[in-house]
């Protein structure tokens, strides 16, 4: 591909903020346009990559950014500037080719993992699913281009993916790690840098494999019942203590609802 100047080309390739500061009157999920303050500046701490501005690695991940925020937040079809609308198609590792409908839907989580051991996709919705990685990545989830490997039409790239494991995943415990996902993606696109397809590879079972990892929480109710069981033994056994001791025959001389004795409430 010949040099580039990105600022001269649609807005869907533009950075990440400069797509929202001209996405007006659009019918966002949450009523208003989504805030990445705190995301940019966990990229900008922790990426491994700085693409030259006008490189064909920043075009794409530019664009890969500007589809995300339209998968998560433009609940309006008609709106999303990113793609072909009546022919876009995103798949991962070779499965279902799904559709703008099915993404805002089910969400971007859902369509990516699928069913799996850790994950059951048909039980998820796009609130539950968005939640359950929110929950367990209270920090963000964060994503950027490592490698480009062909132009356009048809670019072949690896990205990366990563967030500190710092909440619960489902009932699992966190392990406070720094979780890594790398993969592989196709984008197929139209003249105008539209995207016709997306097909995402990935190692999805690794991934929930180390959100698994720390091992079940504790039952809250299993411990509760475990300390039920423990205190009426201890009151059994206190009681028969009672009925056998002689020492409740003698006069302590002292009035134990004012002592700090740990036993005055028992002596009553």
């Amino acid at each position: 591909m010949d040099s580039i100047d990105i600022s001269k080309l649609h807005l869907w390739v533009q950075d990440r903020d400069t797509v929202l500061q001209y996405s007006n009157d659009v019918e966002w999920r949450y009523g208003q346009k989504p805030d990445y303050t705190r995301s940019n500046e966990k990229l900008a701490a922790e990426s491994i990559q700085n693409h030259p501005e006008n490189s064909l690695e920043r075009l794409v991940q530019n664009l890969v950014r500007a589809f995300d925020i339209e998968a998560n937040f433009k609940t309006n079809p008609a709106q999303w500037l990113t793609v072909v609308q009546d022919k876009f198609r995103m798949s991962t590792n070779g499965g279902n080719g799904y559709t703008i409908t099915d993404l805002i839907n089910s969400g971007t989580y859902k369509l990516l993992i699928g069913n799996n051991k850790h994950y059951k996709a048909s039980e998820e919705n796009f609130e539950t699913s968005t939640n359950l990685f929110h929950t367990a990545f209270p920090e963000g989830f964060l994503w950027e281009v490592i490698e480009v490997y062909s132009a356009p039409p048809s670019i072949v790239f690896k990205w990366r993916h990563w967030g500190n494991f710092n909440g619960a995943y489902k009932d699992y415990a966190p392990t406070g790690e720094t979780i890594e996902i790398i993969g592989t993606s196709v984008v197929h696109l139209r003249d105008d840098l539209k995207i016709l397809s997306l097909e995402h590879y990935y190692d999805n079972t690794k991934f929930l494999g180390k959100l698994t990892s720390g091992g079940k929480l504790p039952n809250n109710n299993q411990t509760q019942q475990q300390t039920k069981t423990k205190s009426s033994l201890w009151q059994k056994l206190w009681n028969i203590i009672k009925q056998h001791w002689p020492w409740r025959k003698k006069s302590t001389g002292v009035n134990l609802s004012t002592s700090r004795c740990p036993f005055a409430p028992l002596a009553d």
